[in-house]
């Protein structure tokens, strides 16, 4: 290695233009923007699904929009705080089944897929938002 490019290489290291600096899920995401498609895709999903939408029926879809965007945005390490119900409450009742929950995951990824997300990064999204799972299911 010449002696210049050596130079130019510790230097840059030293002022922090050495490797990349590791992005969050959040950034991997494509920040507020990016979820916000991932989400009116989920949305789009969800009303094609005639086994699913059935389940969004009184749902009023701008807060459902909000509040997914918090809960994604939140969960991927975002600057934003969740503010709705807790997933037990917000499912209590509806008695959604094994096969319709995975349903709607399989939802997610597709709004994922549209919106041009790698598949690490939905692995790593749908790994973070599995532990709601139980929270969600036959309730």
């Amino acid at each position: 290695m010449k002696k210049v490019t050596r130079t130019l290489l510790v230097s840059a290291c030293l002022l922090g233009a050495g490797p990349a600096m590791a992005t969050t899920l959040y950034d991997d995401l494509g920040g507020k923007e990016g979820i916000a498609v991932v989400v009116d895709g989920f949305i789009n999903e969800i009303s094609y699904d005639q086994n699913i939408v059935k389940f969004f029926a009184q749902t009023d879809i701008k807060r459902l929009r909000e509040k997914l965007e918090e809960q994604l945005c939140m969960v991927s390490d975002g600057p934003c705080e969740y503010t709705g119900d807790s997933m037990e409450d917000v499912h209590a009742g509806m008695q959604i089944t094994t096969g319709e929950f995975n349903r709607v995951v399989e939802l997610l990824q597709n709004a994922m897929n549209q919106a041009g997300v790698a598949y690490p990064v939905q692995n790593r999204l749908i790994k973070r938002l599995a532990p709601m799972r139980p929270e969600i299911i036959h309730r």
